[in-house]
């Protein structure tokens, strides 16, 4: 008996309808499915039904994976695939990069399950496409410290490794952190250093500007907190 796939199911970035931003393909492959991995099961019921299953959900089977779920949890969802097709679902964005996802991702490769990804919004590469910094050449380093000691002797390192390798590195952090973060960034950074954020990607907030961290430092800026990426380029 042959087993079903898992899609990779992309979600919005913000409060958006979802046709504004998914595909038409990838919304009539998920109108398509019975059974979901998600994040979260009420946000995940919401952007289902407003991805076109309202009237439908309370018939759906959702299973959570996420930052709690043990290795012993990610195995017991092996046998969905008996049934059939799974969706894979995200809080936003892509699901399977910086999220819980990936590694069921991985398992269905252990198994010979077939991994399908879904085309939708990425954050990263949306904020790499708009920086004007180096898109040939890059590092996703995910979170950094939340001790402000650890995270200022991280950021020196990685704007060492941007000089060495002319290497943009993204970043991503908790909204109620950006702030905080973008101070160290003003604080620890080199005045010549390129510095993007990329607030708010594809949200009517949406607030993109690269700038150097001279430039940064010349005015008064907040981010709040909205999801955010930062890159920054060594020069």
């Amino acid at each position: 008996m042959s087993k079903g796939r898992l899609y990779l199911i992309p979600s919005p970035l913000g409060d958006n309808a979802p046709e504004e931003v998914i595909p038409a393909g990838t919304l009539q492959i998920l109108r398509s499915l019975e059974v979901f991995v998600v994040e979260e099961l009420r946000s995940a019921r919401r952007y289902l039904s407003k991805a076109g299953l309202k009237g439908h959900v309370e018939s759906l089977e959702l299973h959570e994976l996420n930052e709690h779920s043990t290795p012993e949890d990610v195995q017991a969802l092996l046998p969905l695939f008996d049934k059939g097709d799974v969706g894979l679902v995200t809080e936003a964005g892509l699901p399977a990069v910086a999220d819980p996802g990936a590694s069921l991702a991985a398992l269905c490769h252990e198994a010979g399950i077939e991994v399908v990804p879904l085309v939708g919004p990425s954050s990263l590469m949306l904020a790499l496409m708009a920086s004007g910094l180096n898109g040939q050449s890059f590092a996703f380093r995910g979170y950094l410290p939340a001790k402000t000691e650890e995270r200022r002797a991280a950021i020196r390192r990685v704007e060492k490794d941007s000089a060495t390798f002319k290497q943009t590195q993204i970043f991503i952090e908790t909204p109620y952190r950006n702030d905080a973060l973008f101070s160290d960034f003003l604080s620890v950074l080199s005045p010549g250093t390129l510095l993007c954020t990329a607030a708010g990607i594809t949200t009517p907030d949406e607030r993109i500007r690269t700038a150097t961290v001279a430039q940064w430092r010349r005015q008064k800026t907040s981010i709040g907190k909205i999801p955010c990426v930062f890159l920054i380029l060594a020069r």
